[in-house]
């Protein structure tokens, strides 16, 4: 397999006709990944980055999935007695009805594309994780675009990193200890369908945005901050 460029193969998990029961289980499964490599340790600091501590904050996920990510942010909120509300938006309605049997406090939950949601008020934070490299290039530019324009203080967004180590540890480590064919598959092809840190400076620079941060995070992740410079310092009650 070439590196140098992106793969555009379609991932299994983007097909209409997966039985739920399977997407299920691909979601426990990369929670646990999640878990165990440090990429909800990546999530929180990216809200760290842009929380105010001092008072509420509304923190939205675009492609929430099962709202694992949303669990461990509001986990570390409660520990922090930092008040927040969340919005997790997937388009997946069943993914949605996984999210809301986790009863997460203070959340609203939303079957939607993204971009069709209408928010009632502008969120603090927006992110995504493991959600861009579906996408195509000129998808990602329109993402960044929306974010940027939705979110009141900034977004961020961890997403794999293209290697070859990457690409061929993850390979091995599904086909070893996975139990859900869609991880097997999907999983080293999430890797070479990421983006390289070039061609993240790109997609930002046609979405003319700047003000962000581009850091590589163990295991092969990017961590990507976006700060609203011109963000108003008053701020409604959550």
């Amino acid at each position: 397999m070439n590196f140098r460029h992106r793969s555009y193969q379609h991932e299994l998990l983007d097909r209409p006709d997966i039985p739920f029961e399977d997407i299920k289980r691909n979601m426990q499964e990369l929670n646990f990944i999640n878990t165990w490599l440090g990429g909800h340790a990546i999530t929180i600091t990216g809200v760290e980055a842009l929380v105010n501590k001092n008072g509420p904050v509304t923190i939205c996920e675009i492609g929430c999935g099962g709202g694992d990510n949303l669990a461990a942010i509001q986990k570390w909120c409660e520990k922090r007695n930092i008040k927040a509300a969340f919005i997790g938006i997937d388009i997946n309605p069943h993914c949605i009805d996984v999210a809301a049997n986790r009863q997460l406090n203070n959340t609203q939950l939303i079957a939607s594309d993204y971009k069709e949601v209408q928010l009632e008020m502008q969120p603090d934070i927006i992110f995504s994780s493991l959600f861009c490299h579906h996408f195509s290039d000129r998808e990602m530019v329109k993402i960044l675009q929306w974010m940027k324009t939705n979110a009141r203080l900034g977004f961020f967004i961890n997403d794999l990193h293209r290697h070859r180590l990457a690409y061929y540890s993850i390979k091995v480590l599904t086909a070893l200890f996975s139990n859900s064919y869609l991880v097997k598959h999907d999983a080293p092809l999430s890797v070479a369908r990421g983006f390289t840190k070039d061609e993240w400076l790109q997609f930002f620079n046609i979405a003319g945005i700047s003000n962000f941060s581009i850091e590589w995070k163990w295991a092969f992740r990017w961590l990507i901050v976006f700060r609203n410079t011109e963000a108003g310092s008053s701020k409604p009650e959550v």
